[in-house]
């Protein structure tokens, strides 16, 4: 199921005021970590796959990245992307990630934040970046952690007094289809289990540099008091790996 939710016009204004579409990538809880898994982009070919408003084409450039293709299925998603870039060496495709078929050996990092839990089948994605990428090339990708999708309801446990008591996790091993909520939309995500992303990779034939899972920096803590309680569970899972 190839599931575009951006170009409805209800869900892509809420999801326009959201403060990681307003103030970019210093705005998103795990940027600060996802950077850290990011290679060196200088000289690099560089895909960036559900590329939303461009922010991380953007940043591969301002590393001096060679050239950036961003992919987006949301044609309301590329618009606003365009209106932000000022860049020849930065291009944007309208296409479903579940699609892609570049020619091998055509980048050195593909870059995906946010975007694989839309998708059913991973290790589709993971055979064409491996396909795609030069020898030594790098996948990194963040998603939301398979403890935050495992339930429909994706949502802490409250008390009577509407208190977070703690975060339920259920039915962690039956992988497949969620239909929750998001921006006060349904939305469809598919929950999988960690071992599942990791053995995918490595079928594909990726060796895994690095897993790390979302904490907000010293300094979300400090300015934005909700920011404690992402200290009581990962909400995103994020992981290097290379094309052997």
């Amino acid at each position: 199921m190839k599931q575009n939710k951006y170009d409805d016009a209800n869900f892509f204004s809420a999801y326009e005021k959201m403060p990681r579409s307003v103030d970019g990538l210093e705005a998103a809880g795990e940027w600060y970590v996802l950077k850290t898994l990011i290679p060196r982009l200088r000289n690099k070919n560089v895909l960036d796959l559900g590329c939303g408003f461009g922010w991380h084409c953007r940043y591969a450039r301002e590393q001096q990245a060679s050239s950036v293709i961003g992919v987006d299925i949301s044609d309301k998603m590329l618009q606003k992307a365009r209106e932000m870039t000022d860049d020849p060496l930065i291009s944007y495709v309208q296409m479903p990630i579940e699609d892609i078929l570049f020619a091998d050996n055509s980048f050195d990092v593909v870059i995906s934040s946010l975007a694989i839990h839309y998708i059913e089948s991973f290790d589709s994605i993971c055979k064409k970046v491996h396909d795609c990428l030069t020898a030594g090339g790098t996948f990194v990708f963040s998603v939301e952690h398979p403890i935050f999708t495992s339930r429909n309801e994706q949502d802490w446990h409250y008390d009577d007094q509407g208190e977070r008591l703690h975060w339920p996790v259920d039915n962690y091993q039956s992988e497949g289809m969620r239909e929750t909520t998001f921006l006060t939309e349904n939305v469809i995500k598919y929950h999988r289990t960690l071992s599942t992303y990791m053995n995918d990779l490595i079928e594909a034939g990726f060796s895994i540099n690095a897993v790390k899972e979302s904490t907000p920096s010293d300094e979300m803590l400090k300015n934005i008091p909700e920011m404690q309680d992402e200290t009581r569970r990962p909400m995103f899972l994020m992981i290097s790996a290379e094309k052997k």
